[in-house]
């Protein structure tokens, strides 16, 4: 499957905001943003007004790289919300929330999301009971996550059980025993992600 090999730093800078796309190097002062605040390339610090067109490609692009998806995905995923019953543009985004990689990350056992699709894929996670390995994994209401048994001596979860985690309202997470739960289906309220959906519709429905 086709992914992306080049510099994260550079999809911040070309969004113009931080994706939090490197974890602890996102939060210090060697972040990107915070030391060229403009976009990449020999034209970056140039760039003309720009059209509604592209307000609504650079907010669907922002979407795919906040949760770390390819375009046929992201499409997939678009389709999948626009025939459920609700707002499509909502819909999107709880979809996107409840994939396992996303919930993992929420509930702090991952510092990114591109670090949580690693250990998922690694099998290091178990959804009640389960081995489950596939990052796309819709979780439900009521799904437990846990570090699978032979993976909680490693030093990636002992750093996790020392840690201080704070989970949105619609998760809940027991850093000792390293396993979390599903308590809803978040809301839009709930999902922080800073994306205009609306913009994504408009631009999928042209």
């Amino acid at each position: 499957m086709a992914r992306y090999t080049d510099a994260n730093c550079r999809l911040c800078r070309r969004e113009g905001q931080k994706l939090f796309l490197k974890g602890d190097r996102c939060y210090s002062s060697k972040c990107a943003i915070d030391r060229r605040a403009y976009a990449p390339g020999q034209h970056g610090q140039g760039r003309s007004k720009v059209s509604d067109y592209g307000l609504q490609l650079r907010e669907k692009q922002k979407a795919k790289r906040f949760y770390g998806l390819q375009e046929t995905q992201f499409r997939n995923l678009f389709d999948k919300a626009e025939r459920k019953a609700g707002i499509t543009g909502e819909n999107l985004l709880i979809l996107l929330e409840t994939r396992l990689d996303n919930v993992v990350f929420r509930l702090g056992f991952a510092s990114s999301r591109k670090e949580a699709r690693q250990l998922v894929n690694h099998g290091h996670f178990q959804v009640n009971g389960r081995k489950v390995d596939i990052p796309s994994y819709t979780v439900k209401p009521g799904d437990i996550i846990k570090v699978k048994e032979k993976s909680t001596n490693s030093p990636k979860f002992k750093e996790v059980k020392e840690m201080s985690i704070t989970v949105p309202a619609w998760v809940t997470v027991d850093v000792e025993k390293l396993e979390g739960k599903v308590l809803s289906v978040p809301t839009r309220e709930e999902i922080d992600t800073p994306v205009a959906e609306h913009l994504i519709v408009e631009l999928y429905s042209k």
